[in-house]
């Protein structure tokens, strides 16, 4: 996916730098530093219609919150059951060859 990403970028570069498509792109293209038109600023203007579904946001993040917080719990509580086990198996090997001597 990179590789064909990175073909598509190499081409518009090559493209872009020819001078037959120097002109259209200058004339196709809005720069930035031109203020939006009328209809431009209407389609960014905030819509009294849709502000009823902005209010998941917050739930949103508390739930991606409560999701990271179970994830380190249970990378935690795996760490620790790995450790516990490292530390029987060395007692049982300890003791084993304390018993053998």
């Amino acid at each position: 996916m990179a590789f064909l990403l990175n073909k598509t970028i190499t081409l518009s570069h090559f493209r872009s730098h020819s001078p037959k498509s120097e002109d259209s792109h200058s004339l196709s293209r809005r720069g930035f530093h031109i203020e939006p038109g009328a209809r431009e600023k209407a389609l960014l203007a905030e819509d009294p219609a849709l502000k009823q579904f902005k209010s998941h946001k917050r739930g949103v993040w508390r739930l991606k919150r409560i999701g990271d917080v179970l994830t380190i719990i249970v990378v935690a509580g795996c760490c620790y059951e790995i450790y516990v086990k490292a530390v029987m198996r060395e007692e049982a090997r300890k003791q084993a060859s304390s018993g053998s001597a």
